[in-house]
């Protein structure tokens, strides 16, 4: 065949302009490269890419159910297509990273690559396994979770989140679905092990630091949930009722403060209804808040499977859909071709995700490893742990004195130490070390009878519990059953000190609940408490207990029984050394509690408007409006059986020189602390401020503005810490006027050594 040599070159020459002329991401500008995709491109973009296998929950009272696939045909579908065991499959083991959370929508012939996301708050959640690359492991660090805020350490915070980021990167994850910084409004919360505290600044300061921690590594956050996502029972669905004064000054500020001072990547919406309006479909919280008032520049992402309207979740300002749904689609293309949605909503929505994507280490072709020092972590996890254990009672048995040589160790969880909670928070770590183990690497020894009779106990218990459909996501734990008196007394004569531990566990998906063996102790629980405390003590023997969970139980009827009580909270994967260095006092405790903890559930202010304790699971009215946690107990008399902030140590601290001077945008607070004790340890110093009272505005009779800790003070030791407080941190809300409003008149600086704990004051005028 003859080829016309001009007609040859003249399409070679339009086939190369052609190639020219299409955009790529890095090269040309981003709204280029968004004029230059298709509708469907666009719309996908907005989704997440496993779409197939999307399986929503459980539809929440008076919400439409959505059809739902069949998930165990999906899989097998899955799993011939990949010529792979069924077993071997989930439903997130298509994308790059086997085991994350999803993978964004990739367009080639544009340069656009899809960003990988993973769960979670406490450590990178992916398979520890892959069928296709055998013989190799990718397990990941279980760091501390609700410890974080307890150590009132930003530092030390940044600095395991550093680690965190890291693996992040080295496993070819983008995105860490973390942290998790809704307020702990209620101690029945499912999720409290993930958020921070029940005040918004200190919140705040810690998941700024988080953030900062990770997005060193060159990879991003999600935020979540926002907002205002303070229950899980229903929570694709549940209608919060609340002022835009409590939204603004406690539920929203501490999103705010991290979006104003470490621009996370990304924020995830939540399932929940504000005042009647889903928070993924909210233009007030999404655009006027949020990009409007705080400038947040990143993604908003919906949680996964807040499968309302696309098109109106879209429109208020939602840029992705996680992991999207056949629907979503449907409704976003049905709504632009029809005119009801403008297209250059959907525009900007792609803009927003091609900005991050070009950030992102998948993006720049980073050559992650799949090695990350996982040694070197674990050492992390380790240091961080102890910082936040809380010292609640100490009646001279903490810490083992010399004399300790011989431990009799009881509960469940001494053997089978909860490390982490369930659900998304949970991480496929490649061990865990339990309080035996690390007693045992601390050189004491412990009475291997009751090592026995707990270690068989807890293997029958637990194959039982496998064989229940909630085993695997919820995690149940085995129950401690009454011990045996002939036992107790044989250890008691025997060991030179008793540790008890009672374990809780909590997750995603459920709150806890007002019942033996969640809130309050099982009557097996407070018989062995008891017991062990009546056979020691009568020997002229301590008993300390130790409390395993991520929030706080009913503790009023027993606190006073044991010499001492530690909160250890969920201590990652090196939990049993964590707790061991606490109780040899190889580390000094210098936790102080980032809640209240009542002596009552009914004190607290929530406690009649909560899913469950008040029969509703189809609504929530936050009545008590801003007066959360210490705000409440502190203004209105109710006294805490430990206040916010409190914590013990083995040594005792001194506090002197509270200074307060006007600086150009607020106060510069000094306060000295010395370490008046007889051993090193460490201080966090709070700063609480009184307002002018308005007749307007009730306000609090003081709140958190600032704090500091020490460092390691040797005795007689002492250090002057410098704070801040900004004129805006002494706003409240005007819901009137829409705006803040800083009342003039006299403010009273307070240095404390908890909420109920004020050692210091100083009033100035403003």
């Amino acid at each position: 065949m003859r080829i016309h040599l001009p007609l040859l070159c003249c399409m070679l020459a339009v086939s190369t302009n052609l190639i020219a002329q299409t955009p790529r991401l890095g090269v040309n500008s981003i709204e280029e490269v968004v004029a230059a995709m298709t509708l469907e491109e666009k719309v996908n973009m907005v989704m997440g890419n496993i779409r197939e296998y999307a399986v929503p929950p459980t539809a929440a009272p008076g919400l439409p159910v959505r059809e739902t696939p069949d998930v165990s045909k999906l899989l097998k579908d899955m799993a011939e297509r990949q010529n792979q065991p069924l077993q071997l499959m989930t439903a997130f083991s298509q994308g790059r990273v086997m085991g994350a959370s999803g993978d964004g929508y990739a367009v080639e012939r544009l340069g656009i690559t899809p960003l990988v996301y993973a769960d979670g708050p406490s450590g990178v959640r992916i398979n520890p396994l892959r069928p296709n690359q055998p013989g190799m492991e990718f397990y990941c660090t279980a760091f501390p979770t609700s410890t974080l805020s307890a150590s009132w350490d930003t530092e030390l915070v940044e600095h395991m989140a550093t680690a965190l980021g890291e693996e992040v990167k080295e496993y070819g994850v983008d995105v860490l679905l973390a942290p998790a910084i809704n307020i702990i409004r209620n101690p029945l919360g499912g999720r409290s092990f993930e958020y921070f505290s029940e005040d918004p600044y200190l919140a705040g300061r810690i998941a700024t630091a988080y953030v900062n921690g990770v997005q060193s590594n060159g990879v991003g956050v999600s935020v979540k949930h926002f907002a205002i996502n303070n229950q899980e029972t229903y929570r694709n669905g549940i209608n919060v009722f609340v002022s835009e004064r409590a939204a603004r000054e406690i539920y929203l500020k501490a999103f705010e403060m991290v979006v104003r001072e470490a621009q996370p990547w990304t924020l995830m919406s939540s399932y929940n209804r504000i005042n009647g309006v889903f928070a993924s479909e909210s233009d007030w919280l999404l655009n006027k808040v949020l990009r409007d008032d705080w400038g947040f520049q990143g993604i908003v992402m919906t949680d996964w499977w807040a499968e309302e309207d696309g098109a109106r979740q879209v429109s208020a300002g939602n840029d992705l859909l996680m992991p999207g749904t056949q629907h979503q689609y449907d409704e976003l293309m049905s709504a632009i071709r029809s005119g009801r949605m403008d297209e250059r909503l959907l525009d900007k929505a792609v803009a927003n995700i091609l900005r991050i994507t070009m950030m992102s280490p998948t993006f720049k072709g980073y050559k992650y490893s799949n090695k990350p020092d996982l040694a070197a972590h674990a050492k992390v996890a380790r240091e961080t742990a102890p910082e936040g254990m809380v010292l609640l009672e100490n009646n001279g048995a903490l810490p083992f004195g010399k004399m300790v040589k011989k431990v009799a160790l009881f509960g469940v969880g001494s053997y089978d130490t909860n490390v982490g909670g369930s659900g998304s928070g949970d991480v496929n770590k490649k061990y865990k070390v339990s309080l035996d183990e690390g007693l045992a690497n601390a050189g004491y020894m412990l009475l291997p009878e009751l090592g026995t009779y707990y270690k068989d106990y807890i293997a029958a218990e637990t194959e039982i519990l496998k064989q229940g459909k909630d085993y695997g996501w919820s995690k149940p734990i085995v129950q401690d059953k009454a011990l045996d008196p002939s036992m107790v007394a044989g250890a008691a004569k025997k060991a030179d000190i008793a540790v008890l531990t009672i374990g809780r566990m909590a997750g995603e998906g459920g709150d806890r609940q007002l019942e033996k063996g969640d809130w309050y102790l099982t009557d097996a629980e407070l018989n062995n408490i008891k017991l062990v405390c009546s056979e020691f003590q009568s020997r002229g023997k301590k008993v300390v207990v130790l409390l395993n969970m991520g929030n706080i139980i009913d503790m009023a009827l027993w606190n006073k029984l044991p010499d001492a009580i530690l909160h250890t909270w969920l201590p990652g994967q090196e939990a049993g050394n964590a707790m061991a260095d606490v109780l040899s006092g190889k580390v000094n405790p210098s936790g102080k509690l980032p809640f209240t903890v009542a002596a009552k559930y009914e004190d607290y202010p929530s406690a009649a408007n909560f899913p469950y304790s008040n029969g509703n699971v189809a609504e929530v009215c936050y009545d008590e409006d801003i007066f959360v946690g210490y705000r409440h107990f502190d203004t209105f008399g109710v006294e805490p059986l430990y206040p916010f902030g409190y914590g013990l140590s083995y040594t005792t601290f001194d506090y002197s020189d509270l200074t307060v001077r006007p600086s150009a945008n607020g106060f510069d607070v000094t306060v000295t602390v010395k370490n008046s004790g007889k051993v090193a340890g460490k201080e966090s110093v709070q700063i609480y401020v009184s307002a002018p009272a308005n007749p307007h505005m009730p306000k609090p009779e003081k709140e958190l503005k600032a704090f500091g800790k020490t460092g390691l003070l040797k005795p007689g030791g002492s250090v002057t810490l410098h704070m801040h407080v900004t004129r805006e941190q002494l706003a409240s809300w005007n819901t009137l006027d829409g705006g803040w409003i800083v009342d003039s008149g006299a403010y009273t600086f307070m240095a404390g050594a908890s909420s109920s704990n004020i050692l210091l004051k100083e009033t100035v005028q403003l």
